[in-house]
C-alpha cells in the first residue's frame, strides 16, 4: 500500500503489559499483507500540537521481539485532543499529513472516548479501531472478559503480597497496600483474593459519599479480630479509587491535588495508604492497642512489567484481529475476544448515556465470586455482635464495654449482603 494509505498505532494512559504484544502482532499482519504501518510517539501528545515528526516506521524485524517486554515501544501519554474541537481538527490533521487512513488506538476508556471522538470529527477519512488496555479491568467487556495487562499485573501483585504477608508474620506488624483502580476494585479485589490478604476493600462496598471514619472503623475492626485470634500481624489491600469517594472535608488533600488531562485526580498525590495509617494507628491508641502499621503503594511496579504468556498469547490475537479487522474495512469498534472468536463491539454502544463518556465496569459485589473473597476476610461481621462470647472477647481486646463496642462498630455490618457463596443462602 502506497504511503498515503498508512495504517497508524498509538498508545494512550497509563502502562499496562502486553503493550508491545499487540503493536508486533498488528504490524506483522499488516505487513505481510503489504501495508505501510507507522507508529505515533507518546499517544496523542504531539500530533494534538499539529507536530507530525514523533513517529516510528514499524516494521516486522522491528517488532518481532518486542512482545516479550513491558512498558510501550511508542512511549505513551494522556494527552486528550477532546477537551477542544481545535485540538481535534489538528489531531485529525496530523494523521491525514502523515497519510494515515486507518488508526489502532491502545488505551484505557479515556483513550477509547478520544478514539471515538477522532473518527467522528475525520468524517470518514480516518477508520479508527480501540484495543482495551488498563490493569484496572474496568472497561465495558462482558463479565468473563479481562482487560489484557489485568491478569500480569495481578500475577505480580500477588508476589508482592505474599512477601509482605510474610514480613508481616515475621515482624509482627500491617502492612496497609493500595493497588490502583481508580474507577474499580478489580485489581486490589483479584490480588487480595488470590493471595488470601487478611481483609481487601474496595469502593464498590460502600455507598458514596464514604466517610474517612467508615474506613478507618473497618481496619481497625479487622485489626482487632485478627488480635481475638491471637495474631498481631495483617495485610490490608485497598483499592486507590476509594479516596475519590471521600468527601474533601475528611481528606483535605482531595480538593488540593493536581488534576491530569483527563481531569482526574491524581491519587498518588492524596497518598491514602498513609493518611489510613495515621488515622487507624491513633483509633487503636485510643483503645489501648499498640500495632505497627506500614503504608505501601503497588501499581508502578506492576503495570510495566513483562507480560505473563496469558497476556502474550491475549494481545498477539488483539493485535493481529484489530490490523484485520481494519483492513477488511472496519472501523468505528473495540476489539474483544470471545470465545476465542473476534467480538467487535461497536463505539456507540459503549456511551453511559448519563455521563456521556465511555461505561466503566465495576466489581459486582452482588456476585458468588465477590462473596466468596468477603467469606475469607477477617472483618467484623452480624455475627461477632450476635454470639455474646465473641463479642465479649473483642470488646476485652478494645478495652471498652461491651455496649461501647456494640455502638462504635456495629453499624458496620448494617448492610451486609446476604452471601450467595453459602449453600443454604442460596436455598433461601
Amino acid at each position: 500500500m502506497e504511503q498515503h494509505h498508512r495504517l497508524a498505532i498509538l498508545v494512550g494512559g497509563g502502562p499496562a503489559p502486553g503493550i508491545n504484544s499487540v503493536i508486533a502482532a498488528a504490524t506483522i499482519r499488516a505487513r505481510l499483507e503489504g501495508h505501510d504501518v507507522v507508529g505515533i510517539r507518546d499517544g496523542f501528545e504531539w500530533l494534538m500540537q499539529g507536530d507530525v515528526e514523533h513517529i516510528t516506521p514499524l516494521t516486522i524485524d522491528a517488532v518481532s521481539r518486542i512482545h516479550f517486554r513491558g512498558g510501550s515501544y511508542l512511549g505513551i501519554a494522556r494527552a486528550n485532543p477532546t477537551t477542544d474541537p481545535r485540538l481535534l481538527d489538528l489531531t485529525v490533521n496530523s494523521l491525514l499529513r502523515l497519510g494515515v487512513t486507518q488508526l489502532i488506538t491502545i488505551g484505557g476508556d479515556d483513550t477509547a472516548f478520544s478514539a471515538m471522538r477522532l473518527e467522528n470529527h475525520a468524517r470518514g477519512a480516518i477508520r479508527v479501531v480501540h484495543v482495551p488496555k488498563t490493569i484496572d479491568n474496568d472497561l465495558d467487556l462482558p463479565a468473563h472478559i479481562d482487560t489484557f495487562g489485568y491478569q500480569t499485573a495481578r500475577h505480580y501483585g500477588v508476589d508482592i503480597v505474599k512477601n509482605l504477608m510474610v514480613d508481616a508474620k515475621t515482624t509482627s506488624r500491617w502492612y496497609f497496600v493500595v493497588a490502583m483502580g481508580r474507577k474499580a476494585g478489580h485489581l486490589a479485589l483479584g490480588i487480595g483474593k488470590a493471595a488470601g490478604a487478611t481483609i481487601t476493600l474496595i469502593g464498590e462496598e460502600f455507598t458514596p459519599p464514604i466517610r474517612l471514619k467508615t474506613v478507618v472503623d473497618t481496619l481497625t475492626g479487622a485489626i482487632i479480630k485478627r488480635l481475638s485470634y491471637g495474631r498481631r500481624d495483617g495485610v490490608a489491600i485497598l483499592a486507590e479509587g476509594i479516596v475519590l469517594d471521600i468527601p474533601p472535608d475528611d481528606i483535605a488533600a482531595i480538593g488540593t491535588a493536581e488534576r491530569d488531562a483527563h481531569g482526574h485526580i491524581r491519587i498518588d498525590e492524596v497518598n491514602l495508604s498513609e493518611i489510613l495509617k495515621a488515622e487507624v494507628t491513633r483509633r487503636l491508641r485510643e483503645h489501648q492497642i499498640k500495632t505497627t502499621i506500614s503504608a505501601k503503594n503497588i501499581g508502578y511496579e506492576l503495570r510495566c512489567a513483562d507480560p505473563i504468556p496469558f497476556d502474550m498469547e491475549y494481545t498477539r490475537d488483539l493485535g493481529y484481529s484489530a490490523a484485520g479487522f481494519l483492513l477488511a474495512g472496519g472501523g468505528s469498534a473495540m476489539i474483544s475476544m470471545q470465545g476465542g472468536r473476534l467480538v467487535p463491539i461497536p463505539f456507540d454502544t459503549m456511551i453511559d448515556p448519563e455521563t456521556g463518556r465511555t461505561r466503566v465496569r465495576s466489581v459486582d459485589v452482588d456476585s458468588t465470586r465477590y462473596a466468596i473473597a468477603k467469606r475469607y476476610m477477617i472483618r467484623l461481621r452480624k455475627e461477632d455482635f450476635e454470639d455474646q462470647h465473641d463479642l465479649a472477647t473483642l470488646a476485652t481486646i478494645a478495652h471498652c464495654s461491651v455496649e461501647e463496642f456494640r455502638e462504635r462498630y456495629a453499624y458496620l455490618t448494617a448492610d451486609e449482603r446476604l452471601v450467595a457463596a453459602d449453600p443454604a443462602a442460596v436455598r433461601k
